[in-house]
């Protein structure tokens, strides 16, 4: 081993307190090279997050007053921000489980700029057209999604799933379509709703209750908005991805953001379940195609993306804070930023660092540890 550093001992300086500044001047030169190779963050980006993380906020004091003009009341123990976006934990529209904390953490306006972190993440630039399929699960979700493709001057064609898990849009009084509707009528979404089903089982609503589904079928037919009621997953799929496309199949997706867990928009399949929460670019596909949701029909035409579920991580790994009361207010220091990642030109800097400081270690050894006889 000795032998592999000689020739670094003769062009080394002699004395210990020579070889310590070597270490240090070694040190300050990394710095700097690790430092010049971290991510910038991009001024451009940071506009439309504040612009979509306000743009939230001013439709949550919106829809606060729609709310109440309906005479509906907050319950403070669920929903204390008055955000009318959390819902109660059971009720005739409730499909599965779900968390409380989870839902209340999506109504931060700030979770609009993390959408605009995701979409920039997955390509989408302005002008394009993304895909959007949104149970109702997580409406904050819906109007942070909607927020952000406004202020990155994106063009979203949203479907829509009434069905619900706890916590969501799961009043029959006060649906994810209820929400949407009372955002548009006071100018906060531009574009409209393509399409909407009812959701649940077989996304007919087949567990639902009788007078549920005729309650939410009569306001999806009074909406004037394209009903689609397939219970046959890949028929259902390919009527989605009709509206998606037009008819001639010639608008470009850019991304497809899907939020919460629609069984047309994830399918059937196991593989569903290593969906990462984020931007996917590579996702296995199943190898029966009537188990593919539009999750994965879109991954097969090498759509990316956006998966808006199990969102403790998502927010974890962009620095929001999870159910926070008060919502935090809009800053530009606040707004979401990835954290840095591993870069190929980071690890070999590094690495030569440390090779580096061990050749300096190794040539000075024995000026080091020298002891006294």
């Amino acid at each position: 081993m000795g032998k592999l550093f000689e020739p670094f001992e003769r062009i080394l300086p002699d004395s210990k307190e020579q070889a310590l500044v070597l270490c240090a001047l070694v040190s300050l030169g990394a710095l700097a090279v690790i430092m010049s190779l971290g991510p910038v963050p991009r001024s451009q980006d940071l506009a439309p997050k504040i612009t979509a993380s306000r743009s939230m906020d001013l439709a949550i004091k919106a829809l606060r007053e729609s709310y109440l003009s309906r005479g509906l009341r907050f319950d403070d123990t669920i929903d204390p921000n008055h955000t009318a976006l959390i819902g109660v934990e059971y009720s005739e529209m409730v499909t599965t489980l779900g968390s409380a904390d989870a839902k209340r953490s999506t109504t931060n306006p700030r979770v609009a700029g993390l959408v605009v972190q995701l979409l920039i993440e997955a390509g989408v630039k302005r002008g394009d057209t993304i895909a959007v399929g949104c149970s109702g699960s997580f409406p904050a979700l819906a109007v942070a999604t909607l927020a952000a493709a406004e202020a990155l001057g994106v063009h979203p064609v949203i479907i829509l799933s009434l069905g619900s898990s706890s916590f969501g849009a799961n009043k029959t009084d006060w649906t994810l379509l209820d929400i949407l509707e009372s955002l548009k009528n006071r100018g906060f979404v531009g574009a409209p709703v393509a399409g909407v089903s009812l959701g649940g089982a077989d996304d007919v609503g087949n567990d639902f209750d009788p007078e549920t589904r005729k309650i939410l079928s009569e306001k999806m037919k009074s909406s004037g908005i394209p009903i689609i009621a397939e219970p046959d997953l890949r028929r259902n799929v390919a009527r989605r991805m009709e509206i998606y496309f037009g008819s001639t199949a010639a608008t470009r997706i850019a991304a497809f953001v899907n939020i919460g867990g629609s069984q047309a928009d994830l399918g059937t399949d196991p593989l569903i379940l290593r969906l990462e929460p984020g931007v996917n670019r590579q996702i296995r596909l199943p190898e029966k195609e009537e188990r593919y949701g539009v999750v994965f029909a879109m991954a097969k035409r090498h759509i990316p993306v956006v998966h808006l579920l199990h969102i403790k991580g998502l927010l974890l790994k962009y620095g929001l804070p999870w159910d926070p009361t008060p919502l935090p207010s809009v800053t530009a220091e606040d707004v979401p930023q990835p954290r840095p990642a591993l870069t190929a030109s980071l690890v070999a800097a590094t690495s030569l660092y440390f090779f580096l400081i061990v050749v300096i270690f190794i040539s000075y050894r024995k000026k080091f540890f020298r002891t006294s006889s």
